[in-house]
């Protein structure tokens, strides 16, 4: 089953890919790591070549604020995390703009809250601003606006994390296909940092409880927010709204061409669309 399944990997032409601050920066500083923007950059404009649409959900603001402002450590305050984040943004979304450019693409920045996506006005007009750039053949980048919708309680007016942020997109714009690109090859029977006894787990046909029980609400990150549980809240999000979903190491982005070649690389995670699937449900209850 897992080789038809990742044999319609190849197939997908709507897709939603996710890296978190770990794969864009440096471990050693928390840096950016431009050579692998300049990779991922490379990676999408190949993919926008083959005829298919991309969405860029990406971390990083706080972390290149951080930067910038050469803080030496993760910061530990709302106001400071938002100030990071007010920096971050504009100087991440620079470095987007300058490096699509070089591959004739053009980059847009979709910022989006929490808010925006409950209100049904402002959530179809966030929809029908995805569809039109991807329309005009642009390569939409999407954060959370952490300026204004960090909390300090989760889920209170954030989304908690860009893995549930990716899941949430790919409903709104019935994306074929979710990429989480993370600092783990994939979902294992146990953190295998700790378990060295720990199984991967290549394919996942349906999400039960059982298998979230594995989750983990933490990070080995020093500059990342989302554990596996926040990815297997994604997951769950993403298969019951229709689409794939593959957690695969960003450590290489050229995975994501493995991945859409069908290769077997990550756990690939089955769409099993639900007729009562109400992204409404998802966005006010934790998992």
């Amino acid at each position: 089953m897992n080789g038809s399944a990742r044999d319609g990997l190849k197939e997908k032409k709507r897709v939603v890919i996710k890296i978190g601050s770990s794969s864009l920066t440096h471990p050693e500083s928390g840096d950016l790591n431009l050579l692998k923007i300049e990779r991922l950059v490379r990676v999408i404009s190949d993919l926008k070549g083959e005829g298919r649409e991309v969405v860029l959900v990406s971390s990083g603001a706080i972390a290149t604020g951080r930067q910038a402002l050469h803080h030496p450590k993760k910061p530990d305050s709302l106001a400071q995390r938002q100030a990071f984040a007010a920096v971050g943004q504009a100087r991440l979304m620079m470095v987007y703009q300058k490096l699509f450019a070089e591959y004739n693409q053009v980059a847009a920045q979709i910022l989006l809250t929490k808010d925006t996506m409950i209100n049904d006005s402002s959530r179809y007009n966030a929809q029908n601003t995805f569809e039109e750039l991807l329309a005009l053949g642009a390569v939409p980048i999407v954060n959370e606006n952490d300026t204004v919708s960090t909390s300090e309680i989760p889920f209170l007016d954030s989304f908690g994390d860009n893995d549930r942020l990716s899941a949430i997109v790919a409903a709104l714009i019935d994306a074929d296909l979710l990429i989480l690109l993370s600092d783990i090859d994939g979902l294992y029977s146990d953190d295998p940092r700790t378990n060295h006894e720990a199984e991967f787990i290549s394919l996942v046909p349906e999400i039960t409880p059982e298998l979230l029980s594995m989750g983990k609400a933490v990070t080995g990150s020093d500059v990342g927010t989302g554990g596996m549980a926040a990815k297997l809240a994604a997951a769950r999000i993403a298969t019951d709204s229709g689409s794939d979903m593959v957690i695969a190491n960003g450590d290489q982005v050229e995975v994501i061409d493995r991945i859409l070649r069908g290769e077997d690389t990550g756990t690939l995670f089955l769409a099993h669309e639900n007729l009562n699937f109400d992204l409404m449900h998802y966005l006010n209850h934790e998992y």
